[in-house]
């Protein structure tokens, strides 16, 4: 299937991936030379030049960037219900359930039929 066309979700998912890793650098190096904190700058770029990988790895059907990304939605998604059971009030509940949701729309959007075949 070296021709196979990259399913719609796949698409939608490294779109994500690459836009969180584009905000994650540029926050980074805002934070490098804007006078944040160094250490944490300094791990926020490599997080953020790392998602740009998977996000790319995803584009080229990386088998690789599929499940790290699957662990990092799987991960997202169970910070949002432990956040769901640490939040009080409706109003803070209302990123855990956004997050949760979209977490667990990518780890699906990866696993369809087409996708399957996409990675293969």
């Amino acid at each position: 299937m070296t021709g196979a066309r990259r399913p719609t979700g796949v698409t939608i998912v490294a779109v994500i991936v690459l836009i969180n890793g584009l905000l994650t650098t540029i926050g980074a190096i805002i934070g490098l030379t804007g006078g944040g904190d160094t250490a944490s700058s300094i791990v926020s770029l490599i997080l953020g030049i790392l998602t740009l990988l998977v996000a790319a790895g995803l584009f080229s059907r990386s088998p690789v960037a599929r499940v790290l990304t699957t662990i990092v939605l799987a991960l997202s998604l169970a910070g949002a219900i432990f956040g769901l059971g640490v939040t009080a009030g409706t109003s803070a509940m209302v990123w855990p359930i956004i997050s949760g949701a979209l977490s667990l729309i990518g780890i699906v959007l990866l696993y369809t039929r087409q996708a399957n075949a996409y990675f293969r």
